[in-house]
């Protein structure tokens, strides 16, 4: 039972900052590091009766692009790839210099679907990319032939961020990563020889929010990813963690600590430092996020003796709410971008597992299988989440379907990822 005395002791001051930087912090000395490569697609299960689907090879100087969408639509698990005698769907392209091409270069990019079944064509479509942006292109493309056979968007041209580590003890080495949402364009935001944690995307994907250790103690930084502009915006004494956007971008939700160690929710405006403190409890309160029209708050708590989900007014002085109920451990809650569904941590079979609840009231869904799986993150279009999880001794970064019927694991021999975060849909392209 946690001391709720005010002469709390220095074990309750640990486990609060222990907390703070959630479970993905203890990870941190825990989890082997391993050398670091580019995350690869191993996709571990999908629907029963998956669409077949052929993509032929593009004509022009481009071939590229039929395998990146071919990939982008098998990694969904709703198709299939297959010869064009064996598929109901056929996709086919073309590619030709653009005629407003800059001096860089820029590909005109013509597609068409085809139902083989009945000779209809679904969709004819063209745009057009600098020629240094075709990989980028090829995912549109997918994210259109999924909208037209699954009748949902998709999330194949957006990105993601997550943390990852090489090396032992004293040369361990972190390094925080975007890469695209299929693994593929990793690049290197910072490394580090402390711990980098809690990337968090602006809503307009412009800035990363995270944690670093890199002056012994933790920080909040905002770098601007493409400018590589950093800023630390808190670096208070003692707990300054788990950073979250709100949906305007004008504000950061995280969890900072009073001088005698207690954690309490902060509300951050990073332009200029004005701080708002939120919570006010002898409760560990932390893991903040939005709710998707920014009045509301959702975070992690301890005040009924054990981590639960808690909402409250995006207002001091507002009380919060608790959502959770039925398990021993509920923590680091997410939500979908409509707002309808909670993700978060659960306490299930012994093991830490995803899990995904109805806000408005529902049956709570265990997605994840793994005995430690933690950091879920919903993709832009609210279908999937992706997850951190321990397989073979090493981390890896795993993704579920809300529905559970998807399931494919980010991993490359050796790689120890985790705390991944989804970014943003990329502004609309002509």
């Amino acid at each position: 039972m946690r001391d709720r005395s005010s002469g709390r002791g220095e074990g309750v001051r640990v486990r609060c900052a222990v907390m703070a930087m959630s479970l993905a912090a203890i990870m941190v000395a825990l989890w082997p590091a391993r050398v670091a490569a580019q995350l690869q697609v191993d996709i571990t299960a999908g629907v029963t009766d998956p669409i077949p689907i052929a993509v032929q090879p593009f004509e022009g100087d481009a071939a590229a692009l039929a395998q990146i969408i071919a990939a982008d639509l098998g990694r969904s698990g709703r198709f299939i790839i297959r010869p064009r005698n064996e598929a109901d769907y056929l996709v086919t392209g073309r590619t030709a210099p653009s005629a407003s091409g800059t001096s860089g270069g820029a590909l005109a990019i013509g597609f068409e679907l085809q139902n083989l079944l009945t000779g209809q064509a679904l969709l004819k479509e063209s745009l057009s990319a600098p020629a240094a942006a075709t990989r980028q292109a090829a995912h549109r493309v997918a994210d259109r032939i999924y909208l037209r056979l699954i009748g949902q968007r998709s999330a194949f041209a957006t990105r993601i961020a997550y943390v990852i580590v090489e090396g032992q003890p004293p040369q361990r080495r972190y390094r925080l990563m975007v890469a695209d949402a299929d693994g593929a364009m990793p690049r290197v935001v910072l490394e580090s020889r402390r711990p980098l944690m809690s990337p968090a995307w602006s809503p307009d994907g412009r800035w990363l929010a995270y944690v670093s250790f890199e002056t012994r103690s933790a920080a909040v930084y905002v770098q601007d990813l493409r400018t590589a502009e950093r800023r630390a915006v808190s670096r208070r004494p003692g707990v300054n963690g788990a950073p979250a956007w709100s949906p305007d971008g004008t504000r950061l939700a995280l969890t900072l600590s009073s001088p005698t160690g207690n954690l309490d929710i902060y509300l951050l405006d990073p332009r200029d430092g004005t701080l708002e403190r939120l919570t006010d409890d002898p409760a560990i309160d932390t893991e903040p996020v939005w709710s998707a029209d920014g009045r509301t708050v959702f975070f992690t708590s301890d005040r009924a003796g054990g981590p639960q989900v808690y909402r409250m007014a995006a207002r001091a002085g507002e009380r919060a709410q608790r959502i959770t109920f039925g398990t021993p451990y509920a923590a680091r809650p997410r939500l979908s971008p409509d707002g309808r569904l909670l993700a978060l941590v659960v306490r299930d079979e012994g093991g830490y597992r995803i899990a995904v609840q109805p806000l408005a009231g529902g049956e709570r869904r265990v997605l994840s299988r793994g005995p430690q799986d933690e950091s879920p993150a919903f993709s832009p279009d609210g279908g999937t989440l992706i997850y951190a999880a321990r397989a073979g001794g090493s981390g890896t970064l795993e993704a579920v379907t809300i529905d559970g019927l998807v399931r494919y694991r980010l991993q490359s021999p050796g790689l120890d990822a985790r705390e991944p975060s989804w970014g943003p849909f990329p502004p609309a392209v002509p």
